[in-house]
């Protein structure tokens, strides 16, 4: 059995500018960081009988990958042939999917590093973003970005540029880890309790680009100058940035935002948070504030009474930390021991 581990992500600023659509055209650019919530993928042969086993929100038992519904999965496993030999896949995730928190490209990219030691390769942490991103985007032709694949192999806080070429380089920025605790302190998460795919949105935005490429290059120039209050601890620095960044964002397609995440953001802002935005591609998912620690308790009782205004059954505080570590294979019984 191997089991492996990759991280979400928290995207601050220029998110939209990773879509080949900008990039292509201008330098994209984004700045995030992994936090302590993970997807998890276990996988092994399936002895005596020749099936193919997907566990995941349901169950799936074939004959042959090419039957899967998940298209991630099928596609994986006929890309890199496995077809003839029986294989169980078991996926686990800490927070639920279509949350704006890169969880799709997680488990992409956990899948990717997962298939590549089960066929006893080795691959590095850019191998397995890269094959991620020519699964989701060159394969299935999904109208996404690389930034998520990237963030979870990576780990810890980057700066993304995506480059003309398709390239992408990465640029660790190291936190102080009195600053992080900082920001930690001061970072407030909800989990809307709205689920959206994130293509919905997605598609819409990467059509009007070409109507929108002067606030797409805005928010690319901006990672620079958020890098240097994150070095700073500039707490109300970034969260204003935030608030730049969002209203920004809203501009770009119809269904980025909707009256009810637009009346959670307030709420929290209204209540004395700093900034805030919506995660991923927007229209639903989870919400993020900076705000100062006195505000929390204030911000945590406002936002709970909208949701049970709007009658948001699944809305919950998600606590989080930063972590440093990226995708990884945890266990590997070929090896007997865990890494």
């Amino acid at each position: 059995m191997i089991i492996i581990r990759a991280p979400l992500r928290i995207s601050f600023v220029g998110g939209g500018t990773d879509l080949p659509g900008f990039y292509e055209q201008h330098t994209g650019r984004t700045i995030s960081a992994t936090i302590d919530k993970f997807v998890y993928l276990a996988i092994k042969p399936v002895p005596l009988v020749n099936n193919f086993i997907l566990k995941y929100q349901t169950t799936e038992t074939v004959k042959h990958p090419r039957e899967f519904k998940n298209d991630r999965v099928r596609e994986a496993l006929l890309d890199y042939g496995i077809v003839n030999n029986g294989i169980e896949i078991a996926s686990f995730a800490d927070i639920p999917a279509k949350t704006g928190l890169g969880s799709s490209s997680s488990f992409s990219v956990a899948l990717m590093m997962g298939l590549n030691a089960f066929a006893g390769k080795k691959i590095s942490r850019i191998k397995a973003a890269e094959e991620a991103c020519r699964l989701e985007i060159d394969i299935l032709k999904e109208p996404i970005g690389k930034q998520d694949q990237y963030a979870s192999a990576v780990g810890g806080f980057n700066i993304f540029e995506f480059t003309k070429d398709g390239g992408v380089d990465a640029e660790q920025v190291f936190l102080d880890f009195r600053k992080q605790h900082d920001l930690e302190r001061h970072i407030l998460l909800f989990f809307s309790g709205l689920s959206r795919p994130a293509a919905s949105v997605l598609r819409e935005q990467g059509a009007n680009i070409n109507d929108n490429i002067e606030t797409y290059k805005e928010m690319a120039e901006s990672v620079p100058l958020f890098k240097q209050k994150l070095l700073a601890g500039d707490m109300r620095g970034m969260a204003e940035m935030l608030n730049e960044g969002w209203m920004r964002k809203k501009t770009l397609a119809t269904n980025v935002s909707n009256s009810l995440t637009d009346t959670l953001l307030e709420s929290g802002l209204n209540a004395g948070a700093w900034g805030g935005k919506v995660l991923g591609a927007g229209g639903g998912g989870c919400v993020l504030f900076i705000a100062p620690p006195d505000k929390h308790a204030t911000i945590r009782n406002i936002m709970m009474e909208r949701a049970r205004t709007h009658d948001l059954a699944d809305f919950q505080e998600i606590p989080m930390k930063f972590t440093k570590l990226g995708v990884n294979v945890l266990f590997d019984v070929e090896r007997t021991s865990f890494i």
